[in-house]
């Protein structure tokens, strides 16, 4: 018995562990945490896990849950997004995304917008005046961390969010698609309730709505338990109920025609036995699509249950899906449950993972780059607002549009972005050297770094390269790497101790001061005339050569480059005619 004990509890941590490491619920626009007593769900306010957007309240409607009564919206950037980072890579997930408009901003516009997942197209949301609607996902997570997006796609219609949920699935669950699709929800009924079936019935939360039709007769089981531990897991709320039709010559039957085009499907239906059969009964059916047959023979089992599939399926609009009575069964069919799903292209792997790496270092040095999540490129046209991306795959980060961001300070290397064709960075108040990484692009065509801080010399690097448009105006600190007056900020560093021209100039001039008072103490009246005009010779002689060295720059006096020399010079690099033309000609508008 105490064996039995121990299994039973590894089994229920099992199970525990796979579904309850990920259960995040978002209540959108709320700054509260709470516990909704319906469904036992711990709902967030959704501020740490969006960076941008506002919260509205709306007005109350009693036939919703109370996570309805709020919402963000976003009425800048193309697309924000929301990140949640406790996953695991390789996991399997289910996230809801609910939008409830409820007229909140007085407009009587219900907007339409784009909803995506980590740079995948998830669905083009329609949202209704006074109707909740929810859209659902399920796929196999590629990073250790998932991103949920809304985009702006009509001028005016914002974007907008009342709940996001995830919750992590086994990983055995709805394993009959590739793990690189992900699934739609389309339908998911729960046929013969009376009611939403959810957690904590569904230990997934899944939302299995209540389901029926015309001359059908709703069956409740007398089982006390049902298996529900194997296939995809449905719950047992779900399987104590289920719809037949009131004669055996009946057929249960549904139609596509909510799809609205042909799609690639993946469809569960779920078969329990309602009580114990006698010997003399049997209920026995199969499945049609249109008017073939797409299974075998199914007799559904008490205190069981037998999950019927269909995956990769095209179907259309106007396709009908029977369950049909066999030949030899006495009694007419059933179904407890349906899901539809609609599976999706391909997963992207996102932007090229060394632009995404180098991307992040970028937005780390700069907080107002933070706010924008989710794959920058992808899906496309949807990227950040303030960079290109190429169309190749997977794409490439070809131009970065920073004007105007108030990005200060010194940059960090991103050279690792070896696509980028265009780079602007001006009207900022970045400062320092300008990077010599920027020389070794290979694909840079244009660079904007007017109106900033930059200091020292263009980098040869820059200068030098072909076909590079570049454009340093207003930054009142640089000069040119070939000006000796870059050169001789660094020559006048400590260590260079031969001494500057005026210093020389000026110990000449103490010289000459001095000399008479010294002749005039050491040798007799009589020879002062003589000696008087020997000076004046010889001042006259040194004044000659002082005058020669100034204006001929090429020879040395008192071993550094003359003061004169260096202010002639900084007119040059103002007024230089082939420095003025190279940056006309290369300048970029802004």
């Amino acid at each position: 018995m105490a064996s039995s004990h121990f299994l039973l509890l590894v089994l229920l941590l099992s199970v525990f562990s796979v579904y309850a490491d990920v259960f995040v619920s978002l209540d959108c626009g709320s700054s509260e945490a709470y516990t909704d007593h319906e469904t036992s769900i711990d709902w967030l306010g959704d501020a740490d896990y969006v960076a941008n957007g506002e919260s509205h309240v709306v007005q109350s409607n009693n036939s919703l849950s109370h996570v309805m009564n709020t919402l963000r919206v976003f009425t800048t950037r193309t697309k924000n997004c929301f990140l949640i980072d406790e996953i695991e890579k390789g996991g399997k997930v289910l996230i809801r995304a609910s939008f409830y408009y409820g007229n909140y901003d007085g407009k009587s516009n219900p907007p339409s917008f784009a909803l995506q997942f980590d740079g995948n197209h998830w669905a083009s949301v329609t949202t209704m005046s006074d109707q909740l609607v929810y859209y659902e996902t399920v796929y196999v997570v590629k990073g250790d961390y998932l991103t949920v997006c809304l985009a702006q796609t009509e001028d005016n219609q914002f974007p907008f969010i009342s709940a996001l949920e995830v919750r992590g699935l086994d990983s055995t669950m709805y394993s009959h698609v590739d793990d690189n699709h992900a699934l739609f929800l389309r339908r998911r009924v729960a046929f013969g309730s009376n009611k939403t079936i959810r957690n904590t019935d569904d230990p997934y939360d899944r939302i299995w709505t209540p389901g029926s039709g015309n001359l059908i007769e709703t069956l409740t089981s007398d089982a006390t338990t049902i298996d529900t531990s194997h296939g995809d897991q449905p719950p047992q709320q779900v399987l104590q109920n289920a719809i037949s039709t009131n004669n055996s010559l009946n057929i249960i039957s549904w139609n596509m025609n909510f799809l609205p085009i042909d799609s690639v499907i993946y469809m569960n239906m779920y078969f329990s036995e309602v009580t114990q059969l006698d010997v003399n009964q049997t209920r026995s059916f199969r499945i049609f699509q249109d008017n073939e047959s797409i299974s075998d023979p199914i007799l559904p089992p008490y205190e069981d249950f037998i999950q019927m599939y269909v995956s990769n399926l095209t179907v259309s609009p106007a396709t009908i899906f029977s369950v049909v009575r066999t030949t030899n069964s006495t009694l007419p069919p059933l179904i407890n449950a349906l899901e539809i799903f609609t599976i999706g292209n391909a997963l992207t792997d996102g932007t090229n993972s060394q632009d995404v790496e180098t991307l992040m270092s970028l937005q780390k040095e700069f907080e107002v780059l933070q706010g924008w999540i989710g794959d920058p490129c992808l899906p496309s046209p949807f990227t950040y607002d303030w960079i290109n991306c190429s169309s190749s795959d997977p794409p490439r980060i070809t131009a970065l549009y920073l004007s105007k961001f108030n990005l200060s300070g010194s940059l960090p290397d991103f050279s690792s972005m070896d696509a980028l064709e265009t780079i602007d960075l001006s009207n900022n108040d970045l400062d320092g050297p300008i990077p010599d990484f920027f020389g070794t692009l290979p694909n840079l065509k244009e660079l904007n770094l007017a109106n900033n801080k930059f200091t020292g010399p263009v980098p040869a690097s820059l200068s030098n390269k072909n076909g590079l448009t570049i454009d340093t105006s207003g930054n009142l600190g640089l000069c040119s790497s070939s000006d000796e007056s870059c050169q001789n900020n660094d020559s006048s560093s400590p260590g260079n101790d031969q001494p500057a021209t005026g210093s020389t100039k000026k110990n000449n001039k103490k010289k000459k001061n001095n000399m008479p008072i010294i002749l005039g103490t050491t040798i007799p009246a009589f020879l002062l005339v003589w000696a008087i005009v020997g000076i004046f010779a010889i001042l006259h002689y040194k004044n000659k050569r002082a005058t020669t060295s100034l204006v001929n720059p090429g020879q040395a006096s008192g071993g550094s480059t003359p003061f004169v020399n260096r202010v002639q010079m900084s007119e040059n690099f103002e007024k230089n005619p082939e420095v003025a033309a190279h940056d006309h000609e290369n300048s970029t508008t802004v």
